[in-house]
């Protein structure tokens, strides 16, 4: 499958203009590139903890995607003709940049699942995580495997954060579990969970995409649902999701998300665990480890119990006392 890609020069004030536009001419297969900051709510959607320190220039750049047939021979003159004429006349109201439109063509089968290129089998120890779409490595050097399919925008699993958290999940998941993963993103952490022998697992995400990533995933790993719950809400703000997420009856909970999350999250999450239950917290920088250390030893229920490091990422354990 071949696409025609073009690819129009805008202002970011101007970007969200231009992608109305193309919405309201049929066109969805879009991208946006710029030099936008974040905001603090994508920053926890993306559980981004750290960002490069680039400045907006202003400039964006907005790429549609039109399907080519088979023999090439396709006309998007008009298509171009009529996007070029709703852009000029919008610009007589907005500065909208250059509209410059260039064009090009991808070879590629699917454009929106390039990365998938760059998402191979890997282990973490001795357990074997891998994509959905490919097939299992010959040796057998794996005690088990995880398939993940990270759905739109979730961890794979590569992450030095998430091999923290499933070291510690080895080292305190054994029997009677019940395990609550706060923030699951694509589910990689309560899957592994319950494999490693948790009897029930809890997991929540304020992304419905994640949820239904996380869902998507347990069913592939031949999860049994009935020991599984999978829902979305912010239980940091939301007291009816605290109410359903349940008090004083988590053995392990476990939060690979950020350290400006995890601070007021360990409070938060305290009333419900059991008493020694175990908190496994990663997402944090070196340069926050002391700022979350500090929020946790100042919490009367929880005493730090280890702190594990993988390059320049942390995870603090600590117990309910």
């Amino acid at each position: 499958m071949k696409w025609n890609k073009y690819t129009i020069e805008t202002t970011t004030q101007a970007e969200e203009i231009v992608t109305y536009i193309l919405s309201e001419l049929g066109i969805t297969n879009v991208e946006i590139e710029d030099k936008k900051p974040l905001s603090e709510a994508d920053k926890k959607k993306m559980f981004v903890d750290i960002l490069p320190d680039i400045e907006d220039d202003g400039k964006a750049y907005v790429s549609l995607y039109l399907e080519l047939s088979d023999d090439g021979n396709d006309s998007f003159d008009e298509i171009i003709e009529n996007i070029e004429s709703e852009l000029k006349s919008m610009s007589e109201f907005t500065d909208m940049g250059s509209l410059k439109i260039t064009q090009s063509v991808t070879e590629d089968e699917d454009w929106i699942n390039n990365w998938k290129a760059y998402f191979k089998p890997f282990y973490i120890d001795d357990i074997l995580i891998k994509p959905t779409w490919e097939e299992l490595p010959k040796e057998n050097n794996y005690s088990m495997y995880i398939d993940i399919d990270p759905g739109i925008a979730f961890g794979t699993g590569m992450h030095e954060t998430t091999r923290l958290c499933i070291r510690q999940l080895r080292k305190y998941v054994n029997g009677d579990i019940n395990l609550l993963d706060v923030g699951c993103g694509s589910g990689i952490l309560s899957i592994i969970g319950l494999k490693l022998g948790a009897c029930r697992a809890t997991a929540i995400d304020i992304d419905p995409d994640a949820t239904k990533a996380t869902l998507e995933n347990a069913e592939v790993n031949g999860i049994d649902m009935s020991t599984y719950t999978v829902f979305d809400g912010n239980i940091l703000e939301d007291k009816e999701i605290q109410d359903k997420t349940g008090y004083e009856c988590y053995d392990i909970v476990v939060a690979n998300i950020l350290a400006d999350v995890i601070i007021p999250l360990q409070k938060i999450i305290a009333p419900h665990m059991k008493k020694d239950a175990i908190l496994i917290t990663s997402g944090i920088i070196n340069t926050k480890e002391e700022e979350v250390k500090s929020a946790i030893e100042a919490n009367d229920e929880l005493e730090i119990k280890e702190i594990t490091r993988d390059g320049d990422w942390v995870s603090i354990t600590a117990y309910k006392k």
